[in-house]
């Protein structure tokens, strides 16, 4: 199944579980940068939460906002009971601690999963991970490849492949071109998410029933969005750009906020 159909079915469903509920579930959004990309993003989210039946609300504060007030803001939406999820879009401006802020969203509430001590899995990992199982791949034994290892999508989903009995590699910038050629060779299932347009090409070898799941957001010189990897490699499955990981990260923020309120 295409994403766009999966996601469209999973929010159908989610729309039902909304409805039985006492109350729309809560959501807010906020954003303290004039960042394009950032802006795109939200209004996806916001149309998922109203396609779903549940209240969003954007609270966009100017970039010069200190981070003392940016603080206050977050610490208002976390004690205000009728709100059942809180994100802070990034990025933030850089006289604001991104670490900070992450640390001061109630994990109770976070439904990003970025709190050390969050219940909620992190939206990009566990999106892919419920689209693969729904899609009937099978994790156990499978030999997996994560390009990339930083903390928001490297990382958490490294770990969630672990849990799900794979045998995880971790390629990144220090690792030489030969360990990834044959790990790339090997590989059942890849995930990129390293930031260079087309970077998994033709050059390396695929098993022919591997799985490419492509993280990767970059603007080419046509003014066209593109992903890590090119398209059309010759394997089972490889996940577009646009209209791919985006849909289910923010598939998987409806699913950790309904989750929120349930809690």
């Amino acid at each position: 199944m295409d994403i766009k159909t999966y996601a469209a079915l999973h929010k159908e469903e989610l729309h039902r579980i909304v409805e039985a509920l006492p109350r729309p579930p809560k959501l807010i959004i906020i954003q303290a940068n004039d960042n394009p990309a950032s802006d795109s993003y939200i209004r996806g989210k916001l149309k998922d939460a109203d396609s779903i039946g549940a209240d969003a609300e954007l609270r966009k504060f100017d970039p010069s906002i200190s981070e003392e007030d940016l603080l206050k803001e977050i610490e208002k939406a976390n004690l205000d009971p009728t709100v059942d999820g809180l994100i802070v879009q990034l990025p933030l401006p850089n006289h604001i601690s991104e670490a900070k802020v992450k640390l001061a969203v109630d994990p109770k509430k976070d439904v990003d999963g970025f709190h050390p001590t969050t219940g909620f899995a992190p939206c990009t990992p566990k999106g892919i991970v419920d689209y693969l199982t729904a899609e009937g791949f099978a994790f156990r034994g499978k030999n997996a490849v994560v390009l990339g290892r930083s903390n928001i999508v490297g990382k958490p989903m490294a770990k969630m492949l672990l849990a799900k009995d794979c045998n995880v590699t971790v390629l990144h910038s220090k690792t030489s071109e030969e360990d990834k050629r044959f790990y790339i060779a090997h590989a059942d299932l890849i995930v990129i998410a390293i930031g260079r347009l087309g970077y998994l090409n033709a050059s390396y070898q695929y098993k022919e029933d591997a799985v490419i799941v492509d993280v990767g957001i970059n603007r080419g010189e046509d003014g066209k969005l593109h992903g890590d990897a090119e398209p059309g490699l010759p394997v089972k499955l490889q996940t577009p750009v646009p209209g791919g990981v985006g849909l289910l990260t923010r598939l998987a923020l409806m699913d950790n906020l309904v989750e929120a309120m349930n809690k």
